[in-house]
């Protein structure tokens, strides 16, 4: 059985999806009802959603009390990925990206197998079902700029300056 929450944050409400063994979804639904996003999901995954917390929604939502308050850099909830070899490796490569540092979508390639795959990274990045703990945010444009963030740009600055302000505390 699939169990699905929504865990308010300073960023706004994040979407959890998970099994008894693995986190599934972490995701911004904005434009969505709490009863759309079930819909959504209960179609997408041909399964019924409870709404009824299990222990990996509650590790998580811990988890990202403890990334949010300062205390937590690593993220250890077991997650369930599906997606192409492509995009599993990108995504390998976020999860290589220390704390408060970023990299370009090339040097995202780079480390992905796949130098002169800058866009495809940034399509992956795009699919990437597990905001923040797959930490996408930390992968910025070759000039400096933010690039692009499927949960927001206001978001994805919140993230990079509150790793910044953490790291130097």
């Amino acid at each position: 059985m699939l169990s699905l929450t929504f865990s308010p944050s300073p960023i706004g409400v994040i979407t959890l999806l998970a099994d008894e063994d693995f986190l599934i979804i972490a995701d911004f639904f904005d434009t969505m009802s709490e009863s759309e996003i079930r819909d959504m999901l209960e179609k997408r995954f041909s399964s019924s959603i409870s709404f009824q917390k299990n222990p990996i929604l509650l590790e998580t939502e811990k988890q990202l009390d403890e990334y949010f308050s300062g205390r937590r850099q690593v993220f250890s909830v077991p997650l369930a990925l599906s997606g192409t070899d492509f995009q599993k490796r990108s995504w390998d490569a976020l999860c290589a990206i220390p704390y408060w540092e970023t990299r370009s979508y090339g040097e995202q390639a780079s480390s992905s197998g796949n130098p002169r795959a800058s866009r495809a990274v940034g399509g992956a990045n795009n699919k990437n079902p597990i905001l923040i703990m797959i930490p996408c945010h930390r992968v910025i444009a070759s000039d400096g700029g933010l690039g692009w963030y499927r949960g927001g740009l206001d978001r994805k600055q919140y993230l990079l300056d509150l790793e910044r302000w953490l790291l130097a505390r």
